[in-house]
């Protein structure tokens, strides 16, 4: 039987993914432009430790794309002027330094999937939250190219068993961040008077 690395990534992140599809800022019923900024905030928390950890060891054959700064670019948009935000997150913790290469193949895959989500959310929310470019969510538009190229390179670098259970790894870890920060940021939100 052949092993499939992105098989075994969706089935080890499924019910991960699905517990963010329902609580992030923007799976409010009409998301807002507020919805936005603290969607926004949230994952430049997630990202930004990330963003330092891939490129101290970066993947070969990925070609880099900078989200961190389309995040903080959305984040300096007029049009979020006066809208008011969550609390403040602290960063996710730093990334272990040892973790080998199909563990970071497993969280570029956390992050190079929410970029398919990120275009149905802008062309679900490019009209409800204009004038705002939503760049973050339009992610340099069609993802698709990039994403089979991904899935290649991912395929081509990810394949014995222990790999991927190590990507697995790599993947629930990066959903497991992101969760933290969502409970952390309704824990503060539930205890503001």
């Amino acid at each position: 039987m052949t092993l499939d690395v992105l098989t075994a990534l969706r089935a080890a992140t499924a019910q991960r993914h699905a517990e963010l599809d329902t609580r992030t800022p923007l799976a409010a019923p009409e998301p807002d432009l507020r919805a936005y900024r603290n969607h926004l905030q949230l994952l430049e928390a997630w990202l930004a430790p990330i963003h330092a950890w891939l490129l101290a060891a970066p993947l070969p054959h990925l070609q880099r794309r900078d989200y961190l700064s389309l995040i903080q670019s959305d984040l300096a948009h007029p049009a979020l002027q006066g809208v008011a935000a969550a609390p403040a997150l602290a960063d996710a913790e730093p990334w272990p330094q040892q973790e080998s290469e199909a563990y970071r193949w497993g969280v570029a895959y956390v992050i190079e999937g929410s970029q398919l989500g990120g275009a149905v959310l802008y062309k679900h929310l490019r009209e409800r939250l204009a004038p705002h470019p939503l760049e973050y969510l339009r992610g340099g538009g069609n993802p698709g190219p990039r994403w089979q190229q991904f899935l290649t390179a991912l395929r081509g670098a990810v394949v014995t068993a222990p790999q991927i259970e190590d990507a697995c790894r790599g993947a629930r870890q990066a959903f497991d961040s992101l969760i933290a920060l969502l409970n952390s940021s309704s824990e503060e939100t539930a205890g503001r008077p």
